[in-house]
């Protein structure tokens, strides 16, 4: 369990309920040390009759004394709310920011929260909320090695996390956080082709699902270039081969490798 003090989730979306659910099931934090917002009064009771944690409105009073802030509000507010609270004193402990906005410089964080604040960049994507997903963390200019390490301490339970500079993270947006969704209609586009040959629609989703799961550890596990393990897969004259050179005539690589340029193009443009 993380010795950090009290964790203020400012915006428990999807995402800001997959790092609670997550510190949490990890043992990495218990309940007492978790407090949470919201923006309307009635998701707020209703969240907090169903979660071990107090969920509230008021950003204010919810970082106040809290050692990390965890902000999780929509890219357009981060920088409002930070200044908010550095007005209304709630920022005067110090904490550690870990801001998840999409698109939002440290330096502008930074400057909306007060001179000297310490603020960690950090991308994570919705498998977090299996635990298989990925984080990347960047810091400020006012940001330690700790707080680093703490940042990463607090993603890892939800799949895998990394440091990296900041100027990678508009890409890390467009590749990992966007690339769910590409995977999702491959994962659709092969299931159709599953029915298309005869299969039942919902084994050919669970085969198709399973299949790029497993694809996705092998690259993991094995540590082999991608290249290399399809290179295994694609015997002379067999069927892969063939489809290979199928998907190839549509140019299934360069599309993909521009919804990765353009996902992030779109990152950069948030800030």
């Amino acid at each position: 369990m993380l010795d950090t003090g009290t964790v203020s989730i400012l915006g428990l979306g999807t995402m800001g309920r997959a790092l609670a659910h997550g510190l949490l099931d990890a043992g990495t934090l218990g309940p007492g040390a978790l407090r949470a917002t919201v923006l309307h009064g009635e998701n707020a009771e209703r969240l907090a009759a169903s979660l071990p944690f107090a969920v509230g409105t008021d950003n204010v009073e919810a970082a106040r004394d809290a050692a990390v802030l965890l902000l999780c509000v929509k890219p357009k507010h981060a920088c409002d709310v930070l200044a908010e609270l550095r007005e209304r004193g709630s920022l005067d402990s110090g904490p550690l920011i870990v801001s998840i906005a999409a698109g939002v410089r440290t330096r502008d964080l930074e400057a909306a929260a007060g001179e000297g604040a310490r603020v960690v960049r950090a991308m994570p994507n919705t498998p977090c909320l299996v635990r298989k997903g990925m984080t990347v963390v960047s810091p400020g200019a006012h940001a330690s090695p700790a707080d680093v390490e703490l940042a990463l301490s607090m993603m890892r339970p939800l799949g895998r996390a990394l440091a990296l500079d900041e100027e990678h993270m508009d890409a890390v947006t467009g590749l990992s956080a966007s690339g769910p969704a590409f995977v999702y209609v491959i994962i659709e586009a092969l299931a159709e082709g599953g029915v298309m040959v005869g299969l039942p629609r919902k084994v050919a989703t669970e085969l198709a699902s399973q299949m790029v799961l497993g694809a996705s550890t092998m690259v993991l596990e094995t540590g082999k270039h991608p290249a290399e393990l399809k290179d295994q897969v694609t015997t002379p004259a067999g069927c892969t081969i063939s489809a290979l050179m199928a998907l190839e005539d549509g140019k299934l690589r360069s599309v993909l490798a521009r919804g990765v340029q353009e996902a992030t193009r779109a990152a950069a443009a948030l800030g």
